[in-house]
Order: structure tokens, then C-alpha cells, then sequence
């Protein structure tokens, strides 16, 4: 298959992009934490099941809060309870946004490769030829083309035995 995608991003669609990714990082600036590993390790993450019991609880405090704990700020748990849905969100919008620019970009990259195939077959022909610069083409690209031996077949190493 040739050219298994043609989607082209301008050099002003490209520009327009970067702005937006460059708004985006400095409305979040100074509102986002990266955990190290460690840090990963200790605070955790919040599987599904402990998600629907924090979203019972908060469920108690907004329908019964007779029955909720007096020593809980509950104004700072609606906050990060409010920030973890709005952060998740649009985690799941951005996460789509990167699988599927990643899913592109795989297919430019199949492209790319079978292209440089195509030109790496096509200068072997020339050199074959003995057309002028060439050989020293042919020479500089197989380096990406690294010989194996052939390995011994189970049965010739039985024999050898």
C-alpha cells in the first residue's frame, strides 16, 4: 500500500496549533504537580472502586449532611472533588486527542519508511549501473540493513552433539 494517509497540516494550521498548546501550558502553570515515581508509589491511584465510594460519600453530604463527619472540611472536599472531575475529563479528551495523533503519525512514519525503501531499492539499481554517487549511497544506507548469520537449526545442533 502507497500512501496509506495523506492528511496534511499546513505551516499555518501548525502554527495555530503550537499557539493553543502554549495557551494551555500557561493557564496551567503553577496548577499542576508531576509526582515522581516515589511519590506515585506513596499517594497511589484512586482505582473505580474507590471512586464510587467517595462519590457515596460525597452523595451522603449533599443529601443527608446530618449524617456526614464534623471534622471534615467539606468546602475543600467539594473543591478537589470538583478539580478531580474536571482534571479527568479533560485527561480522556486530551488522552483521545494523543492516541489519535500517535495513530497518524504511525501511518507518516509507514509511509516514510516505505518511500526510503523504495529509494534504497532504486539506488541500489543505479549503482548497479554504475551510475556516478551511488556506491557511495548504497554504501552510507546499508548500515541500516545489518546481516545476521543464519542460525543453526535445532536438528544441526543434534547432530553435532
Amino acid at each position: 500500500m502507497k500512501n496509506v494517509i495523506q492528511t496534511q497540516l499546513t505551516p499555518d494550521l501548525k502554527t495555530q496549533i503550537d499557539t493553543k498548546i502554549a495557551e494551555l501550558e500557561a493557564l496551567f502553570q503553577g496548577k499542576l504537580v508531576a509526582l515522581d515515581a516515589d511519590q506515585r508509589k506513596f499517594y497511589g491511584l484512586i482505582n473505580e472502586q474507590n471512586k464510587l465510594f467517595v462519590n457515596k460519600v460525597r452523595d451522603y453530604k449533599v443529601n443527608q449532611p446530618q449524617l456526614s463527619a464534623d471534622d471534615v472540611n467539606w468546602e475543600e472536599f467539594e473543591n478537589d472533588y470538583q478539580a478531580r472531575v474536571f482534571l479527568e475529563t479533560r485527561k480522556e479528551k486530551l488522552a483521545s486527542l494523543v492516541y489519535q495523533m500517535e495513530s497518524t503519525k504511525i501511518l507518516h512514519d509507514y509511509d516514510n519508511y516505505n518511500d526510503a525503501l523504495d529509494d534504497y531499492a532504486y539506488s541500489q539499481y543505479k549503482k548497479g549501473r554504475e551510475v556516478i554517487g551511488f556506491a557511495e549511497k548504497v554504501a552510507e544506507l546499508k548500515q541500516f540493513f545489518p546481516r545476521t548469520p543464519k542460525s543453526s537449526t535445532s536438528e544441526d545442533k543434534n547432530k553435532a552433539d
